[in-house]
């Protein structure tokens, strides 16, 4: 995986883990699902990555 497009899954995923936390404490739905969704979106782009990563490996 490309260094920039791990930093940047690592990003939103501390992020959304941020946003949840806040929601949580305020009891704001929203940011608790939003900040969910966030840490969601950065394991998908990192799996994406990894299995991009792999494949290339297979054909090279």
């Amino acid at each position: 995986m490309l260094a920039m497009n791990q930093a940047e899954a690592t990003i939103k995923n501390i992020e959304g883990k941020a946003q949840e936390t806040m929601g949580n404490i305020t009891g704001n739905r929203k940011d608790q699902i939003m900040g969910k969704a966030k840490q969601v979106e950065s394991k998908a782009s990192t799996a994406a990555e990894k299995m991009k990563d792999k494949v290339q490996d297979i054909l090279d």
